[in-house]
């Protein structure tokens, strides 16, 4: 299987989550990553307090095209701060944040239904 290099366009549901990465798009990624409608790219984020509205720049620059951002909080619930969700409902994007497991598995139900949905993900073991 080859290995990510940073960056491939297109929308690719997630094949499989753990060991510390990802598999989609028949290639695998030890690290978090963000999907969004024009393409999945690494995301130099390894824990939740390491989130920031910087860090999720490629959502806000896509903004027209997406309307949910699920953040994989990694293997524990954590709470989306007004820092993080305040800007993102201006650029008129809902954000939930959730478990990583569960983000990725909601991730791919909504990409199957074809809505409008980004997915920021801290990997888990």
């Amino acid at each position: 299987m080859p290995r990510f290099e940073g960056f491939v366009p297109g929308r690719f549901p997630l094949d499989a989550i753990g060991a510390g990465g990802f598999r989609f798009a028949e290639m695998s990624h030890k690290g978090s990553i963000i999907a969004t409608p024009i393409g999945i790219r690494i995301w130099p984020v390894t824990r939740f307090s390491e989130v920031t509205i910087e860090s999720l720049q490629p959502v806000l620059d896509e903004a027209g095209t997406i309307d949910f951002l699920l953040i994989g909080t990694g293997a524990d619930i954590a709470f989306i701060p007004p820092a993080l969700r305040d800007p993102l409902r201006q650029a008129g994007i809902t954000v939930e944040g959730m478990a990583t497991g569960a983000a990725a598995r909601t991730y791919n139900v909504l990409v199957g239904e074809d809505r409008r949905v980004a997915a920021a993900l801290i990997a888990v073991d």
